[in-house]
């Protein structure tokens, strides 16, 4: 048997070797007798003879080799289904186009829109100006009218009941079955009160939990004898998802543009990922010391445990371990929401320890580690700090709860022949933005700390777009800020002494898919609860302004408290309505409770003829609720499209 010190080295070199260079050790393949002349020759050492011992030792090495070839093909399943997402995308946007050209452009429908015009001009005056929130073209029914010039808006009652059956075929039923099934977004988690996403994403969720536990365990031994195997795929697993994890954390981001879903949609995946790496570098860590201790046998060991976990290998290893556990801990909902600046700062030290630590652990690891490297510096560096970074001198209002102020800057947009030469500045903000987009600030005069920090905030104003669809001349562009602690409660004690500041916004960012949706329904509902608002109106500006066809809008805004409706100017209301969207305003919630929201949408829904559209923004209560009254709606055979913006980070 190989017991000595000296064989023992003797083994743990060719098994080290053989995993360094991915390559099992020339040493192994020579018979027992070449295996001590080839050894005594170069070192003058003689290796007993064990065919049982090398044999395992052998069979070892192919394991963990065999493994890291497998999940080799990770990343191309990846690209796979990226792909298959693309072509799902790209498919949608057509139909999409198609539908909204309709809507918007076609001849018939705009002759129809003057002879309404001119019908309207030739009514008498009482009569055309009996609904300030009329829809655009009429096209639903009359007892829809949300609010009329003499009612008061916040004590106008919610919808009667209004139900509408749906044609269905047995093929058609059990599809809405199921798509009403993935859109139903379950209770939160009892006790823990953990808000659960919808069950399709929950499903697309497991898929990829199930494909990363396939490799996992893929053609792996399972013999005791053969765990180090097992704690080496953990970490493999751990390496090829660790530029998944960048790429879905950065703000600018290939993504995007394949499956239109901007950063903000997709952190739910990076959270759920960034949580199976920290599970993956658990069970490689603990998995190492397992072996080490019970498993391994004694002429595979090194001499001490204290040998072995003071090795710079291993000391390496347990920084990049610490390091991405810490990530996780300070990423957790709880500790974002008390310490957000320290969750900021923290996110960025660690994560460049993190890499330095796994590039220096292990050769295999340093491609990956490269790749999450280059994503991070281009999107920290090259596109924020560089390319979207812009400084603004802004002005500060605080409204009438005291708790919430307005950040609102306006500039001359630089002329479009500008934009169009090359150059980084074409990216920033100056140059305009999207209905729903939202930027970082930074407020350097607050203090060293926080011109390092960037906090994200929804534009609240209309986007700079003009009725041909081309950029204005001038951007206004404000910002809707609820005070909380740290940041917004330094920036509004600021604002209590200087109403001008200078602030760096980094942006735009956002997707404009959910605003494309509306467009291609012949109903859009916008849903806001508080301060999503911000997300909701800019769209509902730009469907009444630059997006004109036949189609209704309906915008509800569900408040806390009467002082909330400072957020939005009462002019801009107003606007919105003389421009045939319906604006409901529920009484405030502190006063007559939470309104009915699955009634309203039930009602809206039935009365409506095409498709309906709705986004939703606000707390997860409502998110929830309006979500599964549309997946309630689809079950019985509505043609529904929902987005669920949820503001928050």
């Amino acid at each position: 048997m190989l017991v000595d010190g000296v064989d023992r080295d003797w083994a743990l070199e060719i098994f080290r070797e053989s995993l360094r260079t991915s390559h099992p050790s020339l040493v192994l393949d020579q018979n027992q007798d070449d295996i001590s002349i080839l050894i005594s020759d170069k070192s003058g050492r003689h290796i007993p003879s064990d065919p049982e011992s090398l044999q395992y030792l052998r069979d070892l090495i192919a394991s963990i080799l065999d493994g890291r070839t497998i999940v080799g093909t990770y990343n191309i399943v990846l690209l796979v289904v990226l792909a298959l997402f693309a072509l799902s995308h790209l498919s949608e946007r057509i139909k999409e186009k198609s539908k909204w050209r309709i809507i918007e452009h076609d001849s018939t429908n705009s002759e129809c829109l003057r002879k309404i015009s001119d019908n309207s001009e030739i009514a008498n005056e009482s009569e055309a100006e009996s609904s300030s929130s009329s829809t655009l073209e009429g096209s639903l029914s009359s007892h829809l009218i949300l609010k009329t010039t003499d009612e008061d808006v916040e004590r106008q009652p919610l919808l009667g009941t209004q139900r509408k059956s749906y044609p269905a075929n047995s093929s058609s039923r059990w599809l809405n079955t199921i798509w009403s099934l993935l859109m139903y977004q379950p209770r939160p988690i009892p006790f823990i009160n953990r808000t659960l996403p919808s069950n399709g994403t929950s499903l697309f969720v497991l898929a990829f939990l199930g494909l990363n536990v396939f490799y996992q365990f893929y053609k792996l031994p399972l013999e005791l004898r053969f765990f180090f195997s097992f704690a080496d795929r953990a970490g493999i697993i751990f390496i090829v998802n660790l530029p998944l994890l960048y790429l879905l954390a950065a703000k600018n981001q290939p993504i995007k543009l394949l499956t239109g879903h901007s950063y903000e949609a997709l952190i739910i995946y990076h959270r759920r990922v960034g949580e199976l790496l920290c599970f993956e570098a658990f069970v490689h860590f603990a998995g190492m010391l397992v072996w080490r201790l019970w498993i391994s046998p004694p002429w595979l060991a090194t001499n001490s445990f204290y040998s072995y976990i003071t090795h710079p290998l291993i000391l390496l290893g347990i920084g990049a371990f610490v390091a991405y556990e810490l990530l996780y801990f300070t990423s957790l909902g709880s500790f974002r929401e008390r310490w957000y600046e320290i969750f900021l700062a923290s996110h960025v030290v660690l994560q460049i320890a993190a890499l330095a630590f796994l590039w220096l652990h292990f050769f295999t690891s340093r491609p990956y580690v490269f790749a999450s490297l280059v994503i991070f510096l281009v999107d920290r560096l090259v596109w924020r700090l560089w390319m979207k970074s812009d400084k603004f001198t802004a002005d500060i209002t605080i409204l009438d709860d005291e708790e919430t102020f307005l950040l609102s800057a306006d500039w001359d947009i630089p002329p479009l022949k500008r934009r169009m030469c090359g150059g980084p500045s074409r990216q920033s903000i100056r140059h305009g933005w999207h209905p729903a987009d939202h930027v970082f600030i930074s407020v350097p005069v607050l203090g060293r700390s926080y011109s390092l920090q960037a906090h994200p905030f929804t534009i609240a104003s209309a986007a700079p777009l003009a009725d041909n669809g081309q950029l204005s001349n001038h951007a206004w562009l404000s910002l809707l800020i609820r005070v909380q602690s740290g940041f917004t409660s330094s920036l509004l004690d600021h604002a209590r002494i200087n109403s001008r500041v200078t602030v760096r916004l980094d942006g735009p960012y956002g997707s404009q898919d959910p605003l494309n949706m509306l467009r291609s329904c012949e109903n859009a509902v916008l849903i806001a609860g508080g301060s999503g608002i911000a997300v909701v109106f800019p769209m509902a500006w730009s469907l009444a302004t630059n997006h004109r066809g036949q189609r209704s809008v309906h915008l509800i805004w569900v408040i806390h408290s009467r002082t909330q409706r400072s957020w939005i100017p009462e002019e801009r209301i107003d606007e919105l309505r003389e421009s045939g969207v319906h604006v409901t305003i529920p009484e405030p919630t502190n006063e007559a409770g939470r309104p009915d929201i699955p009634g309203l949408i039930t009602d809206l829904v039935a009365t409506s003829e095409g498709r309906v559209g709705f986004v939703v923004s606000g707390p997860d209560g409502l998110n929830r609720t309006s979500r599964n009254a549309c997946a309630e709606a689809v079950k019985s055979g509505a043609d529904i499209q929902l987005r669920v913006e949820k503001f928050g980070w």
